[in-house]
């Protein structure tokens, strides 16, 4: 007999995608032999998922919810872009959004574990990877609480392609914090301000560009100040408070937030698909010659 060891549920969970606690109790149900385990959830109605768990799952859909003091933002994936007009994948996505904000997991293990009226969000998951018949999986989540004198603003862009969740502090208008996450969406900060930037960041771009100034050619004596000048510039350009804000260009998201008695206290922006590797073959078509057998 195989020992139950936490290792060997995370290779279960990797190679299956269902939740902790159903990996351990196949485990347990098979004396730790993983390839009976797999077995095991397949003749439990995970056959299809335990298939798809090498396949890469790019697409999908992100969402935001929010309740009073409370919100969340959510990306769960699928294999191809046309899963996210199917209406039971939606429901799937927004239901686990609003979930995540009622049950404040602390993380993906306890969130995976959320009872729902038909099991937990783990199992429901895998149910969806059966009916829709593609690799369904349950990415990433934030939670946010915020103060009764600040407001969050949610956007989402193009149907929940891109979805950002923003907090401000100082102000109950959600209208001005909407404004915010539009902005957000659109050009991708990444951080709130330029004190959030790392020393080795500035370190590394202020090389960069001190190479770039020596091999124009520059004269030593205004190379000091040209990368400075560079260096701001850089900043400027990923610190959302010193961007040009898009609904008014004239004034930075800074100055615009400031206006309003406010300041950004933080934000998420999730982009569905962001650094997955995505399949180098044409899934698509692949499912549609099965269609068209």
């Amino acid at each position: 007999m195989t020992q139950v060891t936490a290792q060997l549920v995370k290779k279960l969970r990797d190679m299956t995608g269902v939740g902790m606690m159903d990996a351990k109790k196949a485990l347990v149900a098979v004396e730790g032999d993983i390839d009976k385990a797999v077995d095991h959830l397949r003749e439990n109605g995970m056959a299809k998922a335990a298939k798809k768990a090498d396949r890469v799952a790019a697409e999908g859909l992100a969402s935001v919810y929010v309740e009073g003091n409370n919100a969340a933002i959510v990306e769960i994936n699928s294999e191809t872009d046309f899963v996210s007009k199917n209406e039971q994948f939606q429901t799937l996505v927004a239901e686990v959004t609003r979930q995540v904000v009622e049950a404040n997991p602390a993380n993906m293990e306890e969130a995976l574990e959320i009872k729902t009226a038909n099991g937990t969000i783990g199992s429901e998951i895998m149910e969806a990877n059966t009916v829709i018949g593609e690799k369904i999986s349950f990415r990433r989540f934030e939670r946010v609480t915020k103060e009764d004198n600040a407001a969050f603003g949610a956007y989402l862009h193009m149907g929940g392609r891109i979805a950002v969740l923003v907090l401000l502090d100082g102000t109950t208008d959600e209208e001005v914090a909407r404004d915010v996450a539009m902005h957000i969406a659109a050009i991708n900060p990444k951080y709130v301000s330029r004190d959030q930037v790392s020393q080795e960041e500035i370190a590394h771009e202020t090389k960069v560009l001190t190479e770039q100034a020596l091999n124009e050619g520059k004269p030593a004596n205004i190379v000091e100040k040209m990368i400075q000048g560079r260096l701001n510039k850089y900043l400027a350009e990923i610190s959302l408070v010193d961007q040009s804000f898009v609904k008014n260009p004239d004034q930075t998201v800074g100055e615009f937030v400031a206006s309003k008695g406010a300041t950004v206290k933080s934000f998420v922006r999730f982009e569905v698909g962001e650094g997955i590797e995505k399949r180098e073959d044409n899934f698509v078509d692949e499912v549609m010659s099965q269609v068209n057998k």
